[in-house]
């Protein structure tokens, strides 16, 4: 039983995300793996990478008409328990505004080369909150 009982308690803490979710400040880059999460200091939010979607940049060692977008979708967490998702784009870099707050994203890697497909767990996108 106390088997049992001390297995929930460590699945319980896995999944809080404030336990184990790095903070970063405001104004302050900062790198996120697919399903990775970060505290913004002294805004009760956390931001969690989800993933990416739709890749279609235009690798490196190409030539295209087109830049092409990959879409990166990450998720604004309120302490309070709210939750609301946000897309992300690589062919406009328009931020999102979420409470005052504007979310950013400053790169996706790794870039595509057309003889490697990159694998969803592979990409790091590097964000930046502001006021």
């Amino acid at each position: 039983m106390r088997t049992v009982l001390a297995l929930a308690v460590l699945a319980l803490v896995a999944c809080d995300e404030s336990v184990t979710a790095p903070t970063v400040g405001l104004n302050e880059e900062f790198v996120l793996a697919p399903g990775d999460v970060a505290k913004i200091a002294d805004t009760g939010l956390s931001i969690r990478f989800v993933g990416v979607r739709g890749d279609s940049r235009c690798p490196a060692d190409a030539v295209c008409i087109l830049g092409g977008d990959a879409i990166v979708d990450i998720e604004v967490l309120s302490f309070g328990g709210g939750r609301k998702e946000y897309e992300l784009h690589t062919g406009a870099l328009r931020p999102v505004v979420h409470e005052g707050l504007t979310i950013a994203l400053v790169k996706l890697e790794p870039y595509p080369f057309s003889s490697r497909t990159i694998q969803p767990g592979e990409y790091r996108a590097t964000l930046r909150v502001t006021r």
